[in-house]
């Protein structure tokens, strides 16, 4: 038997089938492209995501014959929400989560409400990508769809009315919408209410592992899945990824490089003071029943190298064509191990944590005529980990203690780039075994609702192995804190300049 996680990204859906010593039985991937109908919007077409996913567990069904799947849970990413009708059609577009129409939203809330009230019912530190804020968008601007609207709905619970259950939502990711009471594990009329939103508009919820119900069998037919597959709550991708990387106390935290980068600790219990909302830190159920989680995050991870992979790398991009190697391998085997001097910025969708800023730009500085691309690549690598240092440090200013950092994600299967996070970090970096955390997250969780797991953490503990340690080189980690001390100075002195460059786009 097997356990299947389905991830669905931002860019991209995998699923994994795992049997019940965490071996990956079976995986699958389909990649979507993002819609930019206007300078800062970013959608994607549910459909088309849907038609993936499709794809995906029809693979996986295919490959699993000897190993049928038992069950079925999703991780996917925050925020991004779409209308649906009472015959769950698709009446737009999702906004994703960087998607800029609704920054102007926390002003709009700070006359209602403070960030401190806010953040003590929803967890969440002020921001407008939040759910509810997509939602009021579609309520002010499209009334028309808003008017035939049956549900709003997130990923996660998209998936399970397609799979011919009832929507229901993860409270890891019922909690990024701004709209839920993490403390009465429920929608917040008080929210709600000053959003002028009905709770009818969005999905049930429940905790992380909960059966949402067994797949129909004229829908599993359709697929081509099995008869009798469970499926479960999941939750958010990156409190999915922690569980899948084994991180069940505090003292190690999941780094995650996908489209977005993202540093996930946990907690014992609900921790937000003053100092850490205003690092915009967030705290909210993780998809252990009676942890929390906290991020530091930054949009653009490694969404950069894929810039780069289609903008500037045409030579690799035909040398993987003719030599059936993956990309970003020829990409980065170039890139130099000594620290480059260069400097890059990269807030190439808008900014995550620490700085919450949806008029970010991105910026490559210290070019000269003598640059090579391997440099410049080099310093996309420092680029997005100096930002994930930035907030390394505001989690450990809001009391976690971080002794070492367990690396999960794309980013993870290249060893040049997990050496640069140790070596700019100051502290090892564990490679897993399974290096596709979030699918194994969510697969455990999907086998504890259909009986098959007895106990997370046992489980935990006996499938997560590590595979490598990589430990700082002192001599570059001094250089690199050089760098970083510049890197630091690099976002205020530019800021500026930055958001008059936003504002012509804005009104292009």
């Amino acid at each position: 038997m097997s356990l299947l996680g389905l991830d669905v990204g931002t860019t991209g859906t995998k699923g994994v089938a795992f049997d019940l010593d965490g071996r990956v039985v079976a995986s699958a991937y389909r990649e979507y492209p993002l819609i930019s109908p206007r300078p800062g919007w970013q959608e994607l077409d549910p459909n088309r995501v849907w038609t993936c996913v499709k794809a995906v567990l029809a693979e996986i069904a295919r490959a699993t014959g000897r190993d049928p799947i038992q069950s079925l849970a999703v991780s996917c990413q925050g925020e991004a929400c779409h209308p649906v009708d009472r015959e769950g059609r698709c009446l737009a577009n999702s906004l994703v989560t960087f998607d800029g129409r609704t920054s102007h939203m926390p002003a709009w809330w700070l006359e209602r409400k403070s960030r401190y009230e806010l953040a003590r019912i929803s967890g969440m530190p002020l921001h407008g990508m939040y759910t509810i804020n997509k939602v009021m968008w579609f309520k002010e601007n499209l009334p028309q769809v808003f008017a035939k609207t049956w549900k709003f709905l997130c990923y996660e619970d998209f998936v399970h009315l397609r799979l011919g259950l009832d929507p229901v939502m993860s409270f890891p990711l019922a909690a990024r919408t701004m709209a839920f009471d993490i403390h009465a594990g429920d929608w917040s009329d008080e929210l709600l209410g000053i959003a002028g939103l009905d709770r009818s508009l969005f999905a049930h919820t429940a905790p992380s592992g909960s059966v949402v119900g067994v797949i129909p069998d004229a829908v599993a037919d359709g697929i081509g899945l099995p008869r009798g597959v469970i499926v479960a709550t999941g939750g958010h991708d990156q409190p999915a990824g922690a569980l899948g990387a084994g991180i069940l106390e505090s003292g190690e935290a999941m780094y995650a490089t996908g489209t977005v980068e993202c540093i996930c600790a946990i907690f014992d219990s609900f921790s937000l003071t003053e100092e850490a909302l205003e690092g915009n830190v967030c705290c909210y159920p993780s998809c252990v029943p009676g942890l929390y989680t906290s991020l530091g995050f930054n949009f653009t991870g490694g969404a950069l190298l894929k810039w780069y992979r289609d903008t500037l790398g045409e030579s690799e991009r035909r040398l993987a064509e003719e030599t059936d190697r993956d990309v970003y391998d020829i990409i980065c085997e170039a890139v130099p191990d000594e620290p480059e001097h260069l400097l890059v910025l990269p807030h190439f969708t808008m900014t995550g944590t620490p700085h919450f800023d949806p008029a970010g730009r991105g910026a490559i500085l210290g070019l000269t005529l003598n640059t090579t691309k391997a440099q410049i690549v080099s310093a996309l690598l420092s680029g997005v980990t100096y930002e994930m240092k930035l907030n390394l440090e505001l989690l450990q200013s809001a009391g976690v203690r971080i002794k070492r950092l367990r690396a999960i994600g794309g980013g993870a299967k290249s060893r040049v780039w997990v050496q640069r996070k140790a070596d700019i970090m100051g502290v090892p970096v564990a490679v897993l075994e399974a290096s596709e955390a979030a699918s194994l997250g969510v697969a455990m969780l999907g086998g504890k609702a259909a009986g098959i797991v007895d106990d997370l953490r046992a489980m935990a503990a006996r499938v997560v192995k590590i595979k490598d340690v990589f430990d700082p080189n002192p001599k570059r980690n001094a250089v690199y804190e050089q760098l970083f001390a510049a890197y630091r100075s690099l976002y205020p002195a530019i800021r500026d300049i930055n958001h008059q460059l936003a504002s012509l786009d804005e009104r292009a």
